[in-house]
Order: structure tokens, then sequence, then C-alpha cells
């Protein structure tokens, strides 16, 4: 399912149900040492798919570590995403030859818990969702919204370097086509990063099997970041920001949180 939100150069694994069992390699181990049981299966199932991901890649078995606030270190010229939540594991990976950046998020089609949403997006966002939710009830939009800022940040963090709070990210979401765009807004607010990545994205997402997907790729030599005016919006953008909140049950938690889980 995932596969089918990314470009051709990328190269995915997923897993509906049980996880496999899989033997991490001792460098990544220590990501995990010390946790609980259930914290350390989600972590080697993700494994799992992102060692399976790179050898579709054409990249040679190896481990991938946690590095900078748990984000996985990918093999060099390699970048890549790890998600899992109830019942599903997925890993995506392309060469960032092709692909400055990558992030993948899944979440459970379920409602997010009470006043969840008050804390990850404003006020015109929230009207949006409610909106979605009373004409297009299939789909829990307010989900698929936590799901698609999940995924900017996996992209986001790795190439820029810097924490991106959810109050930065403004999503629109596009119920029919399947797609979102979104447009960073205030990119030096958390310090200076690397400027490797647009200020406007775009992303896709699916729904199937009990289970919501995103994937942003950012294609390289996209651009930097140029910061648009205070409290610009871009065309068709819904006029709300989002905040990190703490994690949210069922999902793998947000990684903007202070304690991240990337997969």
């Amino acid at each position: 399912m995932i596969g089918r939100l990314l470009p051709e150069a990328a190269a995915c694994w997923e897993v509906f149900g049980e996880r496999p069992a899989f033997p991490v390699y001792r460098a990544e181990e220590a990501a995990v040492r010390g946790r609980a049981p259930g914290r350390r299966r989600e972590f080697a199932g993700g494994r799992y798919c992102a060692h399976r991901a790179l050898e579709r890649l054409g990249v040679p078995a190896g481990a991938v570590p946690a590095g900078e606030r748990g984000a996985p270190r990918w093999p060099r010229g390699v970048v890549g995403s790890i998600t899992h939540c109830r019942g599903y594991t997925a890993a995506a990976v392309a060469r960032s030859g092709g692909i400055a950046a990558l992030g993948i998020d899944a979440e459970p089609q379920l409602p997010l818990p009470p006043d969840v949403l008050e804390h990850i997006a404003g006020p015109g966002e929230r009207a949006r969702v409610r909106a979605l939710l009373a004409e297009r009830p299939g789909v829990c939009w307010d989900r698929l919204l936590f799901s698609a800022k999940e995924s900017v940040y996996k992209a986001w963090f790795p190439a820029e370097g810097r924490f991106l709070g959810f109050r930065q990210a403004r999503v629109s979401l596009g119920p029919a086509a399947g797609a979102f765009r979104v447009r960073i807004e205030e990119p030096g607010a958390h310090g200076r990063g690397r400027g490797a990545l647009p200020a406007e994205l775009a992303g896709r997402w699916a729904c199937g099997r009990g289970v919501l997907v995103t994937a942003v790729a950012v294609p390289a030599g996209a651009g930097p970041v140029v910061p648009g005016p205070a409290g610009a919006v871009p065309t068709g953008a819904v006029p709300a920001v989002a905040v990190p909140a703490g994690a949210v049950a069922g999902s793998g938690g947000p990684p903007a949180a202070e304690e991240e889980e990337w997969g």
C-alpha cells in the first residue's frame, strides 16, 4: 500500500499483521536496550522492513542504527523512513541522488483520542477536518491530518537537521485525489537549517485494511526553503497550524515529541 504513494525511485517493504521475529544488529539494539518488550518488537519489525527495502534498492545489508533524535541512520547516499502502528509496519528508502528527503507514517483508521485535535491543529484546520468528517465519514480525517504532519517531520528533520514543530507545517488535505500539500512556515524559528528543502511540499495518502498511510517524497534539486510572509497560506491550503502533542494511542507516537520513536 505504501509503495503506491511513492515515486518509482523508492523501494518499500511492508508487513500487515504480526511482525516477524527479527534479530537486529548490535548497533541497532542499543536504541531499545532496556525498553519494554513491546517496543523492542516494534523496533525489530521496523528494522526488518528497512533491511528488506534496502535489499530491493540494491544496497548491501547492514545495520541501520538510531541517530540524532532517534532518526534512522541510513547508509551513505540513502534516504528513508520507517513507520509502525498496530497491525502494520513499513519502511521506504531511496538514493539521495534522486530523492532528497523521504517520510512515511502509518496510523490506525480510528478517530484521534478526545482533545488531541485541539492540540495538533488550529481553528481553520479543525474546521476543515470536521467538515470532511461530515461530508466523507469513511475516513478518519483528524487522524489523517496527524499522520500527514508526521510524514512531513520525518522527511524534514534528516534533511534540515533541526526540529520542526507541527505549528510550522500547514497542511491542506485533498480528499478526492488522495493527496495533500504542505507549507513550511517560519523555517528559522528553531535555528538555522541546511536549506535543503523547498517551502512547499507535496504528499499522498491512502486508506485500507484498517490503516491510514501517508508519504512525502522531495525530489533532489527541488530547492531550498524560502519563507513566506507572516500568515501567508499557499493557494488551496487550510489556514491553520499545529503544535506537537503527546503520543497518540495506537500510533507509533509523534516524532515531534521529546522522546521520538521513528520505527
